[in-house]
């Protein structure tokens, strides 16, 4: 799901608080409207994720939408300003556009990033099917060398839980970043994807499913993006959460594949002049896993 780009002017409303705590936000989508809150200063993601778990069900993730807040001067809504944060009581709409998204699903290797979350050390022991995890996270850095795709890369506090495993090369990789947040979306991550001309699709992998995962991909498709997460390179320490974790994300329009899956769509056809290294690193990579039966 994406937005239109949002103009500029002031947001609406009275009952500003004082400093932190929520807000009174009134959230209409179609014909229903429903009064809910959000954390002072909140911004288009929160507003999203508010929309996403108040209408879910009901939206269509085929389709692009443009937020819209209500504007007492205009007496009607106008195009989210940009860089708008919740300050004051405010009623706010998603509204769907008329295009439809026909490329849903579509990868090409000059419009995808591949993100690789979290591959640690400390969590060796800890996360179920670890080592096969690592294996399919290796032959997927592979593949994007092959194809050119840029790569980043973060470490959970890694002063804590040591770096990325030996196993997995980051050769080449664009990124490699420390993060607390639980997110990939840091400031250095959007700079780095803004210097990449015509991002459409991020490709997640890595650890865990149902935390920097799930967080990961629910902020890029807040901003528009089209997100994969490979299934046979992500896991948790429960394979409860993991399942939850990846019914919820499909259910959001986020796509959840595979990695022979995703460089197949990559190279696209038998003629690619990658095609014989691909198809030789699937061939020699392919690790039998239990864990695709926990999707």
């Amino acid at each position: 799901m994406a937005a239109a780009e949002p103009g500029a002017a002031p947001g609406s409303g009275s009952s500003a608080p004082a400093g932190g705590g929520s807000v009174p936000v009134l959230f209409c989508f179609s014909v229903f409207a429903r009064p809910s809150s959000v954390p002072h200063g909140a911004g288009y993601e929160l507003l999203i994720q508010k929309f996403l778990s108040l209408y879910g069900d009901q939206i269509d993730m085929h389709r692009k939408f443009v937020v819209q807040l209500f504007a007492e001067e205009w007496s009607q809504y106008i195009d989210l300003p940009k860089g708008f944060l919740v300050n004051e009581r405010c009623k706010v709409r998603l509204v769907p556009l008329q295009i439809q998204i026909t490329t849903l699903g579509n990868l090409t290797p000059s419009s995808t990033v591949f993100f690789c979350c979290d591959m640690q050390e400390r969590f060796r022991p800890a996360i179920k099917y670890f080592g096969d995890i690592i294996s399919v996270g290796q032959r997927l850095l592979q593949g994007a060398r092959l194809l050119g795709i840029p790569v980043i890369v973060t470490e959970q506090y890694p002063k804590g839980l040591g770096s990325t495993v030996q196993e997995i090369d980051l050769t080449g990789a664009k990124l490699v970043l420390p993060k607390t947040k639980f997110s990939m979306v840091l400031p250095e991550v959007e700079a780095a994807l803004a210097e990449i001309p015509g991002v459409r699709s991020i490709v997640l992998f890595g650890v865990e499913t149902h935390v920097c995962i799930q967080q990961t991909a629910l902020e890029l498709i807040g901003r528009g993006l089209e997100v994969h997460i490979v299934a046979d390179a992500t896991s948790s320490r429960s394979m409860m959460d993991r399942m939850f974790a990846l019914e919820r994300l499909a259910r959001t329009g986020i796509i959840v594949t595979t990695s022979e899956a995703i460089l197949l769509q990559l190279v696209a056809d038998k003629e690619h002049p990658k095609f014989k290294e691909i198809q030789n690193l699937i061939k020699a990579s392919a690790p039998e896993s239990g864990l695709l039966s926990k999707v």
